[in-house]
């Protein structure tokens, strides 16, 4: 699921592409997409788009009349940009009505088409259609946003709850945009056990983490935008050459060379370096622990042996 760095880079080249554009149309091509009816999606035609902003995990376009169009991608969900061969041309044009390869929606600029589409056969994206800032407000899941959060706002969101790690990182209603992949990292880097309970941290561990998050989410955000470039972001993933755990399991650590470790439950899953961050312990695995029961590993060495 594309998180904080990966939506970003999305709103930057939005911006880029339809600030101060009229929406000329916006065909929505899959029924289940869209989850308003009132306003309808043909309200937004000839709206002029005033900014583009981040909610959480979604992708707000703003327009006049105080007007939004929410996108939430989800797992699968992608942007694509079309580019028109030429903004007076595609004013103009008239436009077959067919909806795009794969699209879900198409929204229609004089400078181009952006186009919303989603891997896979389960459909979870979906679209907002929103009148004023308070029905736009009902969406916010409250958690603060981390690279805007003091060191003392950032430690009274961790604590608050006594919950894991992993839990609280990647709870909406605690921080706002962080999902399964950069809390991997962030926990990494800071060297802490994803399964540790936030009111365990002491203040300089806890201070250590508002560091090490901040760090990690502005790097990627200039990561993303350096290897983009001026082109529109069209491979979008969770994974990245340069993680260091999520998403290489059973790939060594680029830190000890200790096979990284995994944690699964239901479609998530949690990766880890257990030498670098549980002082060897292995992690109990529901997918496995119970299978398995007395003959699950306890530490690298076991595992190894």
């Amino acid at each position: 699921m594309p998180e904080l760095p990966e939506i970003e880079l999305y709103v930057r080249a939005l911006r880029t592409r339809v600030l101060g554009q009229r929406l000329l149309r916006l065909r929505v091509h899959s029924p289940s997409l869209l989850r308003t009816f009132d306003p309808p999606a043909s309200a937004l035609a000839g709206l002029e788009v005033r900014d583009v902003s981040r909610l959480g995990k979604r992708i707000v376009l703003h327009f006049e009349q105080e007007l939004y169009a929410v996108i939430h991608l989800m797992l699968a969900g992608r942007l694509s940009w079309r580019a028109a061969p030429a903004a007076e041309a595609a004013a103009t044009a008239p436009t077959s009505g067919r909806p795009r390869k794969g699209a879900h929606a198409t929204f229609e600029f004089p400078a181009g088409e952006l186009l919303l589409r989603e891997a896979g056969t389960r459909k979870r994206a979906s679209l907002h259609v929103l009148r004023g800032a308070a029905s736009l407000a009902e969406l916010d899941r409250g958690g603060i946003e981390p690279l805007l959060a003091t060191r003392e706002e950032f430690r009274a969101a961790l604590l608050r709850e006594n919950r894991t790690l992993k839990r609280a990182l990647t709870d909406p209603r605690i921080f706002s945009g962080i999902g399964n992949a950069h809390s991997d990292e962030i926990l990494f880097r800071a060297r802490l056990s994803p399964a540790r309970r936030t009111q365990q941290l002491t203040p300089a561990e806890a201070d250590h983490l508002y560091t090490v998050t901040q760090s990690w989410l502005n790097e990627c955000v200039a990561r993303l935008v350096a290897e983009t470039g001026d082109r529109f972001p069209e491979k979008i993933t969770a994974f990245h050459p340069l993680h260091a755990v999520h998403g290489r399991y059973g790939q060594p650590c680029p830190v000890c060379g200790a096979p990284v470790q995994r944690i699964v439950y239901a479609q998530s899953e949690t990766n880890y370096c257990a030498r670098c961050q549980t002082e060897g312990r292995l992690l109990a695995d529901r997918a496995f622990s119970r299978l398995l029961g007395e003959d699950w590993p306890r530490t690298l060495e076991e595992l190894e042996n």
